[in-house]
């Protein structure tokens, strides 16, 4: 038991707010209970004398101590029910903290009020920014990543889409995560590289204001006055939508030939049944023509012929595996 509870008639021991701020907020945007606790603090102390919040707070006329005081010096500091905020350094004090735990943890030290105050949170999304920082020096600094170009990348992104496609095949949660952040990572490399075109430049700023414009505009019955109840009409709303924008001449622009042959098959019957074309599929000898035509009924039922191969292809190596095993 401290003395605080102890001898409820000693004095008050006062309070430490540890403010602990984000790197990727701007410097100065704090929230309103951080500046409540700055401005009526009686002593504000910070270690790093260039902590990006250090001038924000000086200009808001809050007097800063550049002071690395040791856990006994900060709980004297308090004595007599004076409150003192300690700006967190970007490592978050450790010695300090490790200090005050261990005085609390003793027995023989009344401590004062310990409170952890974050001032600024990250919000989702903000460890992007983390990547693509990482992302700009690793160009500017890696003799490796330096050198890569579109093309040269263009095998890592089918590659990475395939691992992904396995990762969610096989269920595994931490292999998914993984996967996931292969994928991110060339969609930033792209960016970055793309900042230096000499003629066409563009950031990943600029690659997702596009995506996110075009989900806006594709999804008028989220974004704007449009109904849309069921999965049918949120389909009708995304096509009616894409083809204004794209004004193309025939369905089969924006097919990909080079993707796999039966979800390229897949895709090419798609395009024809959402637009109600009579287009009879081609009659010709060989395995090529029965793979088409399979292909065909697949999408028509609602089956995507790829993943339907994979899944069998699947089942195909275990039961070899286990043969072998």
């Amino acid at each position: 038991m401290n003395a605080k509870t102890a001898d409820p008639t000693a004095p008050d021991q006062g309070r430490i707010v540890l403010l602990t701020t984000s790197h990727r907020v701007a410097p100065g945007l704090l929230s309103w209970p951080a500046w409540q606790a700055l401005r009526t603090a009686d002593r504000v102390l910070c270690a790093d004398g260039t902590h990006p919040q250090l001038p924000y707070l000086r200009e808001a006329g809050i007097r800063v101590d550049e002071a690395a005081p040791t856990a006994e010096e900060l709980v004297e500091a308090c004595a007599g029910g004076r409150t003192a905020v300690v700006v967190a350094t970007g490592e978050g004090d450790p010695a300090l903290t490790d200090g005050l735990a261990r005085l609390a943890g003793s027995g023989r030290v009344r401590m004062p009020e310990l409170e952890l105050l974050p001032a600024s949170y990250d919000l989702p999304g903000a460890r992007l920014l983390d990547l693509v920082q990482v992302m700009d020096r690793i160009r500017l600094e890696c003799p490796w990543s330096s050198q890569r170009t579109h093309k040269g990348l263009a095998k890592y992104a089918i590659e990475e889409a395939y691992e992904l496609v396995e990762a969610i095949e096989d269920g595994d949660r931490d292999e998914l995560r993984e996967e996931l952040g292969d994928v991110l990572l060339q969609v930033v490399f792209h960016a970055r590289i793309a900042e230096e075109d000499p003629d066409a430049p563009f950031s990943v700023d600029d690659v997702a204001g596009t995506i996110v414009d075009k989900l806006v505009h594709r999804h008028p019955h989220v974004f704007g006055d449009e109904r849309a109840d069921t999965p049918e009409e949120v389909r009708a709303h995304w096509l009616r939508t894409k083809a204004a924008e794209k004004q193309r001449t025939s369905v089969t622009e924006g097919v990909p030939l080079g993707q796999p042959g039966l979800a390229l098959a897949a895709k090419l019957h798609s395009r024809v049944r959402t637009a109600h074309l009579d287009v009879p599929l081609p009659s010709g000898e060989g395995i090529g023509y029965e793979l088409l035509a399979l292909a065909a009924r697949a999408e028509t039922e609602g089956t995507a012929p790829e993943a339907a191969l994979r899944a069998a292809a699947r089942t195909y190596r275990d039961a070899i595996r286990a043969v072998e095993g």
